[in-house]
């Protein structure tokens, strides 16, 4: 019982959804890094903003391939009349 209020302390409501702040946080700093490297490593005559909408794609990416989801879906079936 107090690991799941443990847990839930953890945990913050964004859009109805629940979500770990400690991996938010990661994800957050993965994709506004790559998004800035990408925006200030820009180069020619191409508009940097094309880097660093790759670079937010990219962080983007990795996140979610590092960060796993841990929802469960529980199918139940609904009794007719």
């Amino acid at each position: 019982m107090g690991s799941e209020r443990e847990e839930e302390k953890n945990h913050i409501e964004i859009w109805g959804d629940n979500v770990n702040v400690k991996e938010l946080i990661i994800s957050m700093i993965l994709c506004i890094s790559f998004a800035l490297s990408g925006y200030s490593l820009a180069f020619g005559n191409t508009p940097p903003l094309i880097f660093g909408l790759a670079g937010a794609v990219i962080g983007f990416i990795i996140s979610s391939i590092i960060i796993k989801p841990k929802r469960h879906v529980k199918l139940v079936r609904e009794e007719d009349d």
